[in-house]
């Protein structure tokens, strides 16, 4: 079993006749945890994409699990969870069960029944982040920490291997946004999930993460986080203008 899960190569990309990513190389391993930071319009939302394969490739290759994208079949061997904790319809009528065993759909089969082993499944992935005793609780009740979790079970239900976050913690306070990163942390090291974390706040997860790739359009920098400390102002400067995303 290799322990590369991701390998993007050369990957450019232009929305019309602006260049939004290019030559992007990054390579994701197993049970790494990934931080992408940059700008807004840095392109970190159409790498994820293109990830995701939610947009095709233009210029470049990206490999999913050895297997080039376009050949890639295996999406429950891959988790997302969006920015949903600002945008959630609050009045969305389902219970936190009911919306963890939604992510178990491919694995019970249309127009099947859920079985007992897959009820068991979706409590053990909210045990998993700490949210079963809301299990029979109204999502919409819930605060955007809470439902963010809720999500998170959801995608973990399902047993990925790599998780992809997209700016989770927005509408998060800071409080409940330390607990959440404690629990993403728990997810990397103690289940093995390898995590991928797009976010502006980097300070929030400097302890947390293993690697960090710097992103403007450009790959500016791409090691772990300890050579990411060294970097000068200077250099981070060069890579954000007057952004400050440095421990």
């Amino acid at each position: 079993m290799s322990d590369l899960l991701i390998n993007i190569q050369d990957v450019s990309y232009r929305y019309d006749k602006e260049t939004v990513l290019e030559n992007i190389n990054i390579q994701i391993t197993r049970g790494s945890f990934l931080a992408i930071v940059g700008p807004n319009g840095s392109g970190k939302s159409t790498l994820l994409k293109l990830m995701l394969g939610l947009l095709k490739i233009q210029k470049g290759k990206i490999d999913l699990f050895g297997k080039p994208i376009q050949q890639f079949k295996d999406w429950e061997r891959i988790g997302y969870v969006s920015q949903k904790a600002n945008s959630f319809n609050t009045g969305f009528p389902a219970t936190v069960f009911e919306v963890v065993m939604s992510g178990l759909t491919k694995k019970i089969g249309l127009f099947h029944f859920a079985q007992k082993k897959h009820r068991e499944k979706a409590m053990e992935a909210l045990r998993s982040v700490g949210m079963e005793r809301f299990a029979n609780r109204n999502i919409g009740e819930l605060s955007g920490g809470q439902q963010q979790r809720v999500f998170i079970a959801r995608a973990v239900a399902s047993d990925p291997e790599l998780l992809i976050l997209d700016e989770p913690t927005v509408g998060v306070d800071a409080k409940n946004e330390k607990l959440f990163y404690d629990m993403i942390e728990t997810l990397n090291k103690q289940h093995g999930i390898t995590m991928v974390l797009v976010t502006h706040d980097l300070e929030a997860v400097s302890d947390k993460v293993t690697q960090v790739a710097c992103l403007n359009k450009h790959l500016h920098f791409h090691g772990n986080t300890h050579e990411y400390q060294n970097l000068s102002d200077v250099e981070l400067s060069c890579f954000y203008g007057n952004e400050k995303l440095k421990f």
